[in-house]
């Protein structure tokens, strides 16, 4: 997870159990360009594959969180098949997001619009500064945020979705936690501290639950209601079969700090 090109539009950072991904294209409003997509799809490809990141956050250097795909670069090639394959990378980086094992929290410092608010509603959580901002304003330039959707449309209901869809409007902070697209706001000078108590409690927990659990929130999300009590049921059983669990319980039962295996 370190050199090449990319380390200049992605800043890849590890600490114990933790991988910060920031990108750092702040000229460019940190504009996902097919380099930086490329950049951000090679790291969590790393990290899905190393057991010891417990837990990822995602942010940004600069004023804003994420502007969005490269308008520019994608105007100086704007043949049919560079626009699918553009849009084609993006879907594929916003599900390895989801489908990562482990947790990814967004920390949003700024504007966060179009693909910006994407990342965020892909992120398993976020937290966001009080000056931070969300839209999905492709209506506003005749290209409809219909990508973006698909994960904004996931995370908030239908009614306050479909005002952002097609107004384009921005959607400050405070809303953005009262729709559900983010966990927690706080002011610019603690998000860092609140991003980082945040992980530190789920670094406490057991990381084989965690990506047990993660997995199952989202297959389950797709099922119709009573297959995805028969999938949860096998995914508890499969889980309660785990040392984790026993030591876990254990641990309550005899009223003392688990001390998770492996760790």
């Amino acid at each position: 997870m370190h050199g090449g090109a990319e380390s200049t539009i992605l800043e890849v950072r590890r600490e114990p159990g933790i991988a910060r991904l920031t990108m750092n294209r702040p000229q460019a409003r940190n504009a996902l360009s097919r380099a930086l997509m490329d950049a951000l799809q090679r790291a969590l490809d790393e990290i899905a594959a190393d057991p010891t990141v417990k837990i990822v956050i995602l942010g940004a250097r600069g004023p804003a969180f994420c502007a969005g795909h490269d308008l520019r670069e994608m105007r100086a090639h704007p043949g049919e098949a560079e626009i699918r394959a553009t849009f084609a990378q993006c879907s594929r980086m916003m599900q390895s997001i989801v489908r990562l094992p482990q947790p990814v929290i967004a920390r949003v410092q700024g504007p966060a619009s179009a693909a910006g608010c994407q990342l965020v509603a892909s992120a398993d959580l976020a937290v966001a500064a009080e000056g931070a901002g969300f839209s999905t304003p492709g209506v506003n330039i005749g290209l409809f945020c219909s990508t973006p959707m698909v994960a904004l449309a996931r995370n908030v209901g239908r009614k306050q979705a479909m005002e952002m869809l097609l107004t384009g409007e921005m959607v400050d902070a405070a809303r953005a936690r009262e729709l559900g697209l983010v966990n927690r706001v706080v002011p610019a000078d603690a998000l860092d501290r609140e991003v980082d108590a945040l992980a530190a409690l789920i670094l406490s927990k057991s990381p084989v639950s965690l990506r047990i659990g993660k997995e199952a929130f989202y297959r389950q999300l797709e099922m119709p209601l009573a297959e995805a009590y028969e999938y949860a049921s096998a995914v508890m059983t499969r889980n309660m079969m785990a040392d984790d669990a026993a030591e876990g319980i254990d641990a309550f039962l005899e009223k003392r700090p688990p001390c998770w295996p492996g760790q």
